[in-house]
């Protein structure tokens, strides 16, 4: 199995179904597990996760969760689409 780690970019605030609050526009990481066919060049996501910021813990503190990856880079899409929020 080969891990993958990037960086996301929100423009707007988004939400997830698998995270039951909107989150602020930011950067996040993206982990996702990915496991290669054994006789061919191929690879096939089996897992994709986004880590998200615990707000009453304390700072620093992150959760990973689980997400649909097509409900993932369509809330890139929507808010890579609309202009950016300063503040």
């Amino acid at each position: 199995m080969r891990m993958t780690r990037q960086a996301v970019t929100f423009g707007r605030p988004f939400f997830l179904n698998a995270v039951d609050v909107v989150q602020p526009s930011g950067t996040y990481m993206v982990d996702e597990a990915l496991i290669e066919g054994l006789s061919f060049l191929a690879c096939r996501r089996v897992r994709t996760n986004i880590d998200l910021p615990l707000p009453h813990v304390g700072p620093g503190s992150i959760q990973a969760v689980r997400v649909d990856p097509h409900e993932l880079e369509g809330a890139l899409a929507m808010t890579a689409a609309l202009p950016q929020v300063d503040g």
